[in-house]
């Protein structure tokens, strides 16, 4: 399995309360915080809730 480094590109303020927590489960806290996580389906569902608030880019 490869891993995806997530970064937070948008702000959670005015978000519903589930894409606040699926944030805070991806380690996001900070907006530009990077977090390297492995390329599981669990975690690519937790990006695809939250697409519109952060970047991804696969790595090694």
């Amino acid at each position: 399995m490869g891993k995806i480094k997530v970064t937070q590109v948008k702000s959670a303020i005015k978000r519903t309360q589930n894409q606040k927590r699926t944030l805070e489960a991806l380690g996001l806290r900070k907006l530009n915080q990077v977090v390297e996580h492995e390329n599981t389906p669990n975690i690519l569902g937790m990006v695809d809730k939250v697409k519109h608030l952060v970047s991804v880019e696969e790595t090694k």
